[in-house]
């Protein structure tokens, strides 16, 4: 029988895909060099399906409290959507979520 990547105590198929693919946070910073909306259009651009409200939402957050999650995905995505951002100038980290 051939041997499974998959943790025998994993039940449901969320915990499983969370097991092979732990869930990473792209972090965007404070920015003090870029206007509030070229920071809204970044990221409207960079990560697909944010709307302008939730990118005007992760801006302030970033703005006011110094950094705010952009999106929650697997590793690769993260890093994808943090190189995006990047090219945009803007100082942008990854977690493990």
């Amino acid at each position: 029988m051939p041997e499974t990547t998959t943790r025998p105590d994993v039940d449901t198929d969320v915990e499983r895909r969370q097991f092979l693919l732990p869930p990473y946070a792209v972090i965007l910073h404070n920015d003090p060099v870029h206007a509030m909306v070229e920071v809204v259009q970044a990221l409207r651009r960079s990560v697909p399906g944010i709307s302008a409200m939730k990118a005007a939402r992760i801006m302030l957050e970033a703005h006011n409290s110094g950094q705010a999650v952009v999106i929650v995905c697997p590793l690769e995505q993260a890093e994808y959507y943090q190189q995006r951002l990047q090219t945009y100038g803007l100082t942008v980290t990854i977690r493990r979520a």
